[in-house]
C-alpha cells in the first residue's frame, strides 16, 4: 500500500512531506497503457498532487496540475484530493522516445518545454484558486517548484521519481519528496536544508535502497529536529459515476440527448482517467430528455 507523510521541523520553519506511490503509479500504467516515458511522466504529476493534496486541509478539497510543454505526450493531468489520493490522464499514452545518451528516460523531451504548468486548488466553496507559469524544463520537479517559487512565493524542494523497469516495464519505483521553507526560518535551517539537498540522492535511489518514506525524510532533514504531523494511505482513484454522467448529458438539449443512441440504441461514456465505460440505452436517454424538458419548461 502507498502511504504519505506530512513533517515540520521543531522550529517550525520547515515543512515536509514524503509518499511511495509505487502502486498508483502501476494502477496508472495499467489503466492507461502507459509506455514507459509517459508512465514516468504521469508517475511524477501524480505524486507531486499527491504531496499538494494532502497540504489542503478542508474535507472535500481537491488539486488539480495540467501540463501541456508541446511535447508529443500531449497534455498530462492529475488530481488529487485532500487525503492524497489521485487520479490523472495522458492525451498520447501509446508515446515512445529514444533514452537519452545518461540511459534515462527523455520525460523533458516528451511532455515538452514550450508550455505551462497550470495549477488549479478548489476549496469545495467559492471560486477555485488558479495560477499557472511557464515551464522550466518539463521534467515536473523543476516545474513544480519554479511554481512555489513565481506565484506562492514558497522556496520550495521538489524531488520526483519514477524508475521503470527496461526489460519489464510493469516492475517500477515511484515516489516524490517536497520540503517548504516558511516564514520565519532561520538562514542556518535553510543553509543546513541546502547542503543536505545537495547531497541526497534520487527519491527511486533511496526506494531502491528499501528507505521508508520516514528514512527520506530524516536523510533530507538531517541535522534539523522535527516531528511528524500525518501519516496516511494513498490511493489511485476516481470519482467517476453513472449520476455524474447522467447530470453531464443533463447540460444539452432534449435533442442532442436523443441523438446520443447508436444504430444499435446505445450511448456510451468512457472515463479518461479510470476507463470505466457507462452505457446507457435509448429508453433511458429518453427520460432523461423528458425530465431535462419538464426542468426548463417550468423554469
Amino acid at each position: 500500500m502507498d502511504r504519505l507523510i506530512r513533517c515540520i521541523t521543531k522550529s517550525g520553519g520547515l515543512m515536509a512531506s514524503a509518499a511511495d506511490t509505487t502502486y498508483l503509479t502501476a494502477t496508472a500504467q495499467q489503466i492507461h497503457g502507459l509506455h514507459a516515458v509517459g508512465t514516468a511522466a504521469l508517475g511524477r504529476l501524480l505524486a507531486a498532487a499527491s504531496l499538494m493534496g494532502a497540504e489542503m486541509k478542508e474535507e472535500g478539497s481537491t488539486i488539480q496540475l495540467k501540463v501541456d510543454g508541446g511535447g508529443p505526450l500531449g497534455a498530462v493531468v492529475a488530481i488529487a484530493d485532500n487525503h492524497g489520493d489521485c487520479r490523472g490522464m495522458v492525451a498520447h499514452p501509446e508515446v515512445e522516445l529514444p533514452l537519452k545518451p545518461n540511459g534515462k528516460l527523455d520525460v523533458g523531451g516528451a511532455v515538452g518545454r514550450d508550455g505551462l504548468l497550470g495549477v488549479m486548488r478548489d476549496r469545495g466553496s467559492g471560486t477555485p484558486y488558479t495560477g499557472q507559469v511557464r515551464l522550466v524544463s518539463g521534467e515536473i520537479a523543476e516545474d513544480i517548484a519554479s511554481y512555489f517559487a513565481i506565484s506562492e512565493q514558497i522556496p520550495t524542494v521538489c524531488a520526483l521519481g519514477v524508475l521503470v523497469g527496461k526489460e519489464d516495464p510493469s516492475q517500477l519505483l515511484s515516489g516524490g519528496l517536497l520540503i517548504q521553507v516558511m516564514p520565519g526560518a532561520s538562514e542556518e535551517e535553510v543553509d543546513r536544508l541546502a547542503e543536505n539537498v545537495k547531497r541526497l540522492p534520487q527519491v527511486t535511489t533511496m526506494l531502491a535502497q528499501g528507505m521508508t518514506i520516514e528514512e527520506m525524510v530524516a536523510k533530507a532533514l538531517e541535522g534539523l529536529p522535527f516531528t511528524q504531523l500525518a501519516s496516511m494511505p494513498i490511493a489511485y482513484t476516481c470519482t467517476c459515476s453513472r449520476e455524474r454522467v447522467e447530470r453531464a448529458f443533463s447540460s444539452l438539449s432534449p435533442d442532442e440527448i436523443r441523438s446520443l443512441a447508436d444504430e444499435n440504441g446505445y450511448a456510451e461514456a468512457r472515463c479518461q482517467y479510470c476507463g470505466r465505460t457507462y452505457r446507457f440505452s435509448k429508453e433511458e436517454l429518453e427520460t432523461l430528455a423528458v425530465r431535462v424538458e419538464t426542468r426548463r419548461q417550468k423554469n
